[in-house]
């Protein structure tokens, strides 16, 4: 789970990190009483989860309340990227002398934890590695010893930070990674940690990530989920604990295991280009062991999807019954049709495996017109995508 801005600097407040003072707003007027409250020049940042704000014009100064209340008024309701501004972020200004980069963050190609440390912040990290590469230091972080005062000070003798600021660098360091590991966290990025020119160090910026599998361990995670931003289809398949993601195209795709759905999806995007380019709607994995309620619970949630014109469910028996598969089908038709749920979308099946004799038996006798058997998995994908392109 990716935090906004604000989260991520209350986060950082929380561990003893040096951050702004400031506040979050929904309205240019709660904007305003933020900065009064703060008093003097502030600065009003859009709060969406992609970079570029400022480029895009959702970084402003104000010198007053007032003029904050404006500002506020130009940024919620942008379009950044795709992203609409519903909150606005209010902190205080810095007098920045020399802006650094620090992170933290689980380096899954090596297995490890890695530091990246800089001192040319202020800009894309991967920017300043391409272009001056010796000012970027990559430090691996032994995950059973951590990050201890030696180790930073590891770090800030190999990113060049300036001596006058180096002990403050090191307690950030320490703060930072303890902040890393107590929050279950993949990435805690500071970009700039700036020096001001009283020589205080700060942390002018949060970007952190959440590991969601380990949200067990922090139910106050939860209330930092941005519920509002998340696809509808997407919150209603994880209600339901099924494995699903949106994407955008014409063919709903449904499949018991993440391997064989991944093929699916190239096979259908191949099959696709033959028909004017048609494209998988989703990724929807029901597992290895999915009983006919999480069938129809995914049948259910890809029909629901507007976009979608066709569906190819594509399932290789195992410890998944073919048998099961075509009653969850049979069952999820019929649901919906109870609930006088017009469905016209129609459904590419392809069963092999074990009880495939018995899942097409099934399929058959309840020999519902939208449902259309296919024996090989790259016949069911020309099938259904020349339905999803011809609806024929």
């Amino acid at each position: 789970m990716d935090l906004y801005e604000y989260q991520g600097r209350e986060l950082f407040a929380r561990h003893g990190l040096p951050v702004l003072g400031g506040g979050v707003a929904e309205t240019p007027g709660a904007a305003r009483a933020i900065a009064e409250r703060l008093g003097g020049r502030v600065v009003v940042k859009a709060q969406v989860k992609v970079g570029g704000r400022g480029k895009a014009g959702g970084v402003k100064l104000a010198d007053t309340a007032e003029e904050a209340q404006a500002r506020a008024a130009d940024i919620l309701g942008m379009d950044i990227k795709g992203h609409t501004v519903h909150q606005v972020m209010i902190t205080t200004t810095a007098d920045i002398a020399e802006e650094y980069y620090f992170s933290y963050l689980l380096d899954r190609a090596n297995r490890t934890f890695l530091c990246i440390a800089s001192v040319a912040g202020g800009m894309e990290i991967e920017q300043v590695a391409h272009e001056a590469p010796e000012k970027v230091a990559k430090v691996l972080i032994d995950a059973t010893k951590g990050v201890n005062d030696a180790t930073a000070r590891e770090i800030v003798a190999k990113g060049g930070f300036p001596a006058e600021v180096a002990d403050q660098v090191v307690d950030i360091a320490v703060k930072l990674w303890q902040a890393f590991v107590a929050e279950d966290a993949t990435l805690v990025e500071v970009n700039p940690l700036a020096k001001t020119g009283d020589g205080t160090v700060l942390c002018l910026d949060a970007k952190v990530t959440l590991d969601a599998n380990a949200d067990f361990r922090h139910p106050d995670h939860a209330a930092r989920a941005d519920q509002a931003a998340d696809d509808p289809l997407e919150q209603a398949a994880k209600a339901r604990d099924l494995n699903y993601v949106k994407l955008d195209g014409e063919v709903g795709i449904i499949g018991n295991g993440a391997g064989l759905v991944m093929s699916t999806l190239d096979v259908v995007a191949y099959a696709g280009e033959a028909y004017g380019g048609v494209k998988p709607a989703n990724f929807l994995d029901i597992g290895g062991g999915a009983s006919a309620e999480v069938m129809a619970n995914g049948l259910e949630i890809v029909l629901s999807d507007p976009a979608v014109k066709s569906i190819f469910v594509n399932v290789f028996g195992g410890i998944t019954a073919c048998d099961a598969v075509a009653n969850g089908i049979v069952s999820a038709l019929d649901l919906l049709k109870q609930r006088g749920e017009d469905v016209t979308k129609p459904l590419v099946v392809r069963l092999d495996g074990n009880n495939a004799e018995e899942g097409r038996r099934i399929l058959d006798s309840a020999a519902n017109p939208l449902v259309e058997r296919v024996d090989t998995m790259d016949g069911a994908a020309q099938r259904v995508a020349e339905l999803a392109a011809t609806g024929v």
